[in-house]
């Protein structure tokens, strides 16, 4: 008799099923109280928010300000309209502007890479008008340009009215918007994000530390920006790359300079320990195609994509192809086809678009009457 073996095959198939049902076990807590008028951690890659607290909340920005003054230098830098060599020439409103100095001297050229590390290192408002003046030629037509630049990056409730964040009743932005910002200094200039991971910077013999206190205590955060008015708060923008994952988190207003690392720490571990980034690229699968000169045609993804789910529950996932209803010949290469299904326990969890990676042909009419009638 054969049943040994058929129950040996049985018990196999349940105790990989009990492995699954335990290691299926999943608790994502709530987030954890953040002591902050305002908060977002989001997912860099895939752009899901992991947790956020009044994240649409009007507040001011403070020094986050200069967040959106590098971002405009760096574009105009990308568009060959200002040079890291630039010569830029210290006028006395600039040398005036009060709050933290990069100790600019009025009447002195200074070459816009100083200028700028000066106001991401050190966070000099000097350094911050300096640059408007050069690029613009006054402050004010600056702020244009970093409100123009704004719009186009979807920060739908930000008004910039100052390059420095020095206090201006309308001026403000939300977490919701730095966290777009922040993601968008990482992804556009990655040969300039370095620079709001350097501790310090030395201009006419003075040397000054960046006031990030992540970049001290945890190596993981390279970047981005502090800010501090009596208006705003202490408020801090930071990313962080760990375990192949990076987040981008904004704490928006919160009570003091200590208070304002710890509670930025206690969001970022919270986002690491329970999420996780998972990536899927060069997918190339074959699916069936009707009225077609042939069988299957060939789906995948044009770029790699990206999505967030709590963290090991990928390995235990399911994928699973959704054709679009109707899909027959002819398909152009690059149409959208459907989408491939992460799924977790029935339940779907992530998709992502497939496109056709090939041109399926229609078939003849004599063929197509033949596959209507099952022949």
């Amino acid at each position: 008799m054969h049943l040994p073996n058929l129950s040996k095959l049985l018990i196999l198939c349940i105790a990989s099923l009990a492995l699954n049902a335990q290691a299926a076990i999943f608790i994502t807590p709530k987030a954890p109280g953040i002591a902050a008028a305002a908060y977002t951690v989001l997912d860099f890659n895939s752009g899901k928010i992991l947790a956020s607290n009044n994240a649409d909340e009007k507040r001011s920005p403070a020094s986050l300000t200069k967040l959106m003054t590098s971002y405009v230098v760096f574009q105009l830098i990308n568009d060959g309209r200002a040079s890291l060599e630039d010569e830029v020439r210290i006028s006395e409103k600039a040398w005036k502007t009060g709050g933290s100095k990069s100790f600019v001297e009025v009447g002195k050229n200074i070459k816009l890479e100083t200028l700028l590390k000066g106001m991401i290192i050190q966070s000099g408002n000097d350094s911050s008008v300096a640059l408007a003046e050069h690029i613009a030629g006054t402050e004010g037509t600056f702020a244009t340009y970093m409100n123009e630049y704004a719009r186009e990056l979807g920060m739908k409730n930000s008004r910039f009215e100052n390059a420095s964040g020095l206090p201006n009743k309308d001026q403000y932005t939300t977490a919701a918007d730095m966290a777009i910002l922040a993601a968008a200094i990482i992804r556009d200039f990655p040969q300039f994000y370095p620079w709001y991971s350097q501790k310090e910077f030395t201009y006419h013999g003075i040397k000054q530390r960046n006031r990030n206190k992540l970049l001290w205590s945890d190596h993981t955060v390279d970047g981005l920006k502090t800010g501090y008015t009596k208006k705003a708060g202490y408020n801090l923008v930071v990313s962080a790359n760990r375990v192949g994952m990076r987040l981008v988190s904004v704490v928006l207003g919160s009570t003091g300079a200590e208070a304002r690392t710890a509670q930025t720490q206690k969001i970022l571990d919270y986002g690491f320990r329970f999420f996780e980034t998972q990536r899927l690229k060069d997918i190339n699968k074959e699916v069936p195609i009707a009225s077609a000169t042939k069988d299957t045609l060939k789906v995948g993804t044009t770029s790699q994509a990206s999505f967030t789910l709590a963290r090991g529950q990928f390995t235990l996932s399911d994928q699973v192809i959704q054709l679009n209803s109707g899909l027959a010949a002819p398909i152009k290469k690059g149409e959208s086809i459907g989408k491939l299904l992460i799924q977790f326990e029935g339940n779907t969890i992530a998709s992502v678009p497939l496109v056709a990676l090939e041109d399926a042909e229609q078939a003849g009419f004599f063929s197509r009457m033949m596959e209507k009638v099952g022949l």
